[in-house]
């Protein structure tokens, strides 16, 4: 692991809320999951960042050293962007996007030269950094998913649309595996597989498929996390993983996806922009073709075009 400007904002959140649990709360993460990024991050830096006080945590020596370097190149990079579009004038509409499964789709669509403006696309591996430069100026939108109950804050200045309130999280597995021919999957019965976990750490995806399998009484043996989408495929097709995986996702070859019993484990998918970046107008029209590029990708599997046609109440609602 490296470094990002993601890791330092984290660093900064942490230092100013004084707390683990507010910073959490400020980064919309669950403290556990943040107590184990710090400790990502500290295996790089070399050393303890905080100690804990009487009243929260404090930067070591260390911390603040790193606490001072990253404060200036957040502000660096944030005024970097900020004076570069100034003095272009007229530019792209840049687009961020966690790898949602709809992408491609999207990007496809003629309807999203939004009025002659070219698209720019960036995809990031986490949605508090997405966010974080959404608010700072260097996207103008952004696509994203949130997992079970998790929620995202969004900055001051930016608007934010649910393109699917719901949908439910299937399993991808190889074609050779005990279940592969099962019309349904209980979670239960994947106790003894070992797991792709979920690229985004900050989604709530990670906490929701170990609250999941605990629930289904078992802890989920967590061994890869890779995030080349084709590295993924390979080892789920030689029987060395099983995935969650949204229910759009395609057909790879070696693989079936399957539904799981009960829903367990649900995503949302959003829309946020930058109100001074983008118009009413062209948000309508990202929304539009956002939503297109989802539905064209209901029918990848049937079982979900049967799931969607059941459920009329997630579909896309246009204004």
């Amino acid at each position: 692991m490296r470094l990002e400007l993601r890791h330092l904002h984290t660093v900064c959140q942490i230092a100013e809320a004084g707390s683990l649990g507010g910073a959490a709360r400020l980064l919309g993460v669950s403290q556990p999951a943040l107590s184990a990024q710090l400790r990502r991050i500290e295996g790089v830096t070399g050393g303890d960042l905080f100690v804990r006080g009487r009243h929260g945590v404090e930067p070591t020596a260390l911390g603040h050293f790193v606490l001072a370097k990253a404060r200036r190149v957040l502000h660096e990079m944030d005024a970097l962007g900020a004076e570069a579009r100034a003095i272009a004038g007229h530019s792209p509409l840049r687009l961020g996007c966690i790898m949602l499964v709809l992408l491609d789709g999207l990007l496809a669509r003629t309807d999203l030269d939004l009025y002659g403006r070219e698209i720019t696309v960036d995809l990031e591996d986490s949605v508090t950094a997405l966010v974080r430069m959404l608010g700072a100026g260097r996207y103008d939108v952004i696509v994203y998913g949130e997992v079970n109950e998790h929620e995202v804050p969004l900055p001051s200045g930016v608007s934010g649309r649910t393109l699917v309130p719901r949908e439910p999280f299937c399993i991808r597995m190889s074609d050779r595996h005990p279940l592969a021919g099962q019309a349904g999957v209980d979670l239960a019965d994947l106790a003894d597989d070992p797991w792709m976990t979920l690229v985004e750490d900050d989604d709530g995806g990670p906490e929701a498929l170990v609250e999941a399998c605990e629930k289904a009484g078992f802890t989920p043996l967590l061994r890869y996390r890779i995030t080349d989408r084709m590295m993924q495929y390979d080892l789920i097709a030689a029987g060395r993983a099983v995935s969650l995986c949204q229910p759009t996702a395609p057909a790879v070859p070696g693989t079936v996806m399957r539904p799981l019993v009960g829903e367990p484990v649900v995503g949302r998918i959003r829309l946020a922009w930058n109100r001074a970046a983008v118009s009413g107008l062209q948000a309508e029209l990202f929304y539009r073709a956002a939503a297109g590029a989802y539905v064209a990708n209901v029918d990848n599997n049937p079982f979900h075009r049967a799931w969607w046609d059941a459920h009329p109440e997630v579909h896309p609602v246009f204004g």
